[in-house]
């Protein structure tokens, strides 16, 4: 086993291509405790180099209503009127506190990506 800090693109590339090699190592044998902490190696270089930004709220709840195929009239039971609804999705109204805790109940959104400025 030759694990060693990922830090450059070469490294994060030759570590991809090590991962190949023993993606299908069994749990507990030397090649399955490398894959073990080259995936962690991988996802803290990942998560530095290409993060991913959380989504727009409202594109997020329409997202989440066509998962579930509900309609304005749906989100209307769960915010409260259905002109409020119209307003969220819109933009023309913010959303409240109570809302984003309904919503993330409701449609299991989660708050960090409700409580973003749109």
């Amino acid at each position: 086993m030759n694990v060693k800090p990922i830090k450059t693109e070469q490294d994060y590339m030759e570590a991809l291509e090590r991962l190949e090699v023993i993606f299908d190592a069994k749990p507990g044998t030397k090649e399955g405790d490398e894959l073990e902490i080259l995936g962690i190696l991988l996802e803290k270089y990942e998560n530095e180099n290409f993060p991913i930004e959380l989504p727009d709220p409202i594109e997020a709840i329409k997202f989440r209503m066509e998962q579930l195929n509900y309609s304005q009239n749906d989100l209307a039971e769960i915010i409260g009127l259905k002109s409020r609804a119209s307003e969220i999705l819109n933009k023309k109204r913010k959303l409240s506190l109570e809302m984003i805790r309904k919503l993330t109940d409701k449609l299991h959104i989660p708050s960090e990506v409700l409580i973003q400025a749109y």
